[in-house]
């Protein structure tokens, strides 16, 4: 989706010429004719401003559906309260970034990678039994080099 087509329908639909809208924002006519045409990409602030001035949700500026989109963090989550890890701050931030990068992947290379970290989170490492005595011996040959 292209923002500025996006832009150009709401303001027609709306019936609202770029003056109109230049007078409800305070942004140049010049301008929005720049990211209608996709000469230029608003920053989100200026998309506020838009979205005011179409009177209307900024989602429905990005969002093309009669009902909002669904939200990021699983309802159960919300729903109980529930603080696990994942569900705020730099976690949620990680976990999302996650998700986006597995959205990206080929189903078959997904499954490969969800694969491997299956595995890799039931193997138990062995008791490192064999370390005492390998320090031993690196001192030991330590002293004997003295």
């Amino acid at each position: 989706m292209i923002i500025g087509e996006r832009l150009r329908v709401l303001r027609e639909e709306r019936k609202l010429s770029q003056g109109d809208v230049e007078k409800r924002t305070g942004l140049l006519r010049c301008y929005l004719s720049r990211v209608e045409n996709g000469h230029t990409v608003p920053a989100i602030e200026t998309l506020e401003k838009l979205a005011r001035a179409l009177e209307m949700p900024l989602y429905q500026l990005l969002y093309d559906g009669d009902e909002p989109p669904k939200k990021d963090v699983p309802a159960s989550w919300i729903e109980s309260g529930s603080n696990g890890w994942g569900s705020t701050g730099k976690d949620l931030r990680f976990m999302r970034k996650l998700r986006h990068l597995l959205s990206k992947m080929e189903p078959q290379d997904r499954t490969l990678l969800l694969f491997t970290v299956q595995q890799m989170a039931k193997k138990k490492k062995a008791p490192v039994a064999a370390a005492p005595a390998a320090v031993a011996s690196a001192s030991a040959a330590a002293a004997s080099a003295d």
